[in-house]
């Protein structure tokens, strides 16, 4: 259950200024839209798709780990990975069939990037329903498994001699495109308020160093004034 009386005293131990940023960021995150990696194997790829996701306010990133374990490199991702939420699959046979099953529950159309197939050109993707972008390694692409299972194809449109872009480059391409006319549009497409309060928790926590001993103190605080 949500903590409203821890959240209040640890927020009282960052600044305004910091306070008044979360405030901003989570007015602009989203969990209409998310993003899938399927066995991304560059480190430098994956962390560049989790600034790109931070800055295009994507709050969930699901990272699928068939055959290469993901990285997230700090230099690359500029610190990123703190404030947006990572889903790894990785302890199944099929972690990419856990991934989907999991996303459809949660309502997801899945939508595969892929320059081939019948693929919907950016410009006219319906941005009404709740997506997940897939994107996999360069070259290969998104897996058969996946291209079957994918319930529409994206592309971006391309008018040179390469058809493929770097998979970070797609994704900040695609995202800015999506996010832009979602947040012109009148969807429903922000946190709830309690998502926004749980935010506002796990990044006030991040915020403060040895904040494990803070809440300990708090907790200790707080049974000695019942007594």
């Amino acid at each position: 259950m949500f903590d409203k009386e821890l959240l209040h005293y640890l927020q009282g131990l960052i600044t305004e200024h910091r306070k008044e940023l979360f405030e901003k960021v989570l007015e602009e995150r989203t969990r209409h839209f998310t993003v899938v990696l399927e066995d991304i194997y560059q480190k430098h790829n994956t962390s560049a798709v989790v600034r790109t996701c931070d800055v295009f306010g994507i709050q969930d990133l699901h990272i699928i780990e068939n055959k290469y374990n993901s990285y997230v490199s700090n230099q690359v991702a500029k610190g990123a990975q703190k404030w947006i939420d990572f889903h790894e699959y990785n302890q199944q046979a099929n972690n990419t069939e856990n991934c989907l099953n999991t996303l459809r529950k949660n309502g997801y159309q899945i939508i595969a990037t892929t320059p081939h197939n019948d693929s919907c050109l950016l410009q006219d993707f319906d941005i009404s329903k709740k997506s997940a972008f897939v994107f996999g390694v360069e070259k290969e692409g998104v897996s058969d498994y996946m291209l079957n299972e994918a319930d529409g194809y994206l592309k971006i449109p391309m008018n040179g001699f390469t058809e493929s872009l770097n998979i970070s480059v797609a994704a900040a391409i695609i995202l800015q495109s999506v996010t832009q006319r979602l947040r012109a549009s009148q969807l429903n497409w922000q946190l709830s308020a309690i998502e926004k309060d749980e935010k506002r928790l796990d990044w006030t926590k991040k915020t403060i160093n040895h904040v494990e001993e803070v809440i300990e103190r708090w907790k200790l605080g707080e049974s000695n004034g019942r007594q």
